[in-house]
């Protein structure tokens, strides 16, 4: 028996949605070379980005639009009124970090099925523009050199990011995908501990103190970013787009804990982002 990892195979995607000439500007062809992993080089430097709410802005209201529709499927397929739907919804969230999870725990949904009628649903191309702001943001970072690898972190389907990340036109910035797998059971989604084993797996890091402090992780989620630093990556950030959003979080008992004092300063507590374009100047850069 051999502990050797299985080559990763390249993932290519070309949007269909796309026309010809939109599908001609750089990046909208997505091209990861470690595909779904294993990175061959181990314990390599990684910027880890989640893709929904944090590569584009909140004002898409791709959330809202899938929240709705999540909630038609919630009253359609479990016969709830709008008010058991959500309440229902918001449990499910805060048990398992997502609501997909508890409707195949509890009843037995159909996760791909749940899919197609929901992400891949989505009507991205008439929201998600190509936008060279991120793109130019993301090549100063990559161009540093203080990076060997970015790769991409989602709790969606793998059809949902690259769908996402073609539209954006960073198709070609990234070398592979964890990605939440609907077709497994049960499925494991941030901020589950095993999801980010398996992310660390796929990118062929050790499960090692000095390791992950080397790492950083960027995401919109208050309960992904705590995950991702009570597992020791040293440099986590929390893409906070909204003002209101982070007086909240301020608010919460536990804000020194986590954030120190707020001024991103104390680089061993997670720093805080409200504007991604400035993410080069947090990081140093």
């Amino acid at each position: 028996m051999t502990n050797e990892k299985s080559p990763s195979q390249v993932i290519t995607y070309i949007n269909p949605e796309l026309t010809s000439q939109e599908n001609a500007k750089p990046g909208r062809h997505v091209n990861l070379p470690f595909g779904y992993g294993p990175i061959p080089d181990k314990n390599s430097k990684i910027f880890f980005f989640d893709i929904d709410n944090c590569l584009y802005q909140r004002s898409t209201r791709i959330f809202e639009m899938m929240q709705v529709k999540i909630h038609d499927y919630f009253k359609t397929n479990l016969n709830l009124n709008d008010e058991e739907a959500n309440k229902l919804h918001l449990t499910y969230y805060k048990t398992y970090g997502l609501a997909l999870e508890g409707l195949v725990r509890n009843h037995e949904i159909n996760a791909l099925e749940y899919n197609s009628k929901v992400d891949d649903a989505l009507d991205l191309h008439k929201v998600l523009r190509y936008d060279i702001e991120l793109r130019n943001t993301l090549l100063e970072i990559k161009q540093s050199g203080k990076f060997d690898y970015f790769w991409l972190i989602t709790n969606a389907y793998k059809n949902h990011a690259l769908r996402v990340i073609s539209f954006l036109g960073i198709g070609d910035l990234f070398v592979g995908l964890t990605y939440c797998d609907y077709s497994k059971y049960p499925i494991i989604c941030k901020p589950m501990k095993e999801y980010f084993l398996n992310c660390f797996e796929q990118t062929n890091l050790e499960y090692d103190k000095e390791v992950l402090e080397n790492q950083y992780f960027i995401d919109d989620s208050e309960l992904n970013v705590k995950a991702a630093f009570n597992l020791g990556i040293g440099n986590v950030i929390h893409y906070v787009e909204v003002e209101s959003d982070l007086e909240k979080i301020k608010a919460k008992p536990d804000f020194e804990e986590y954030y120190g004092n707020g001024d991103n300063k104390d680089h061993s507590k997670i720093k805080i982002l409200t504007v991604f374009k400035n993410l080069p100047k947090l990081i140093d850069l």
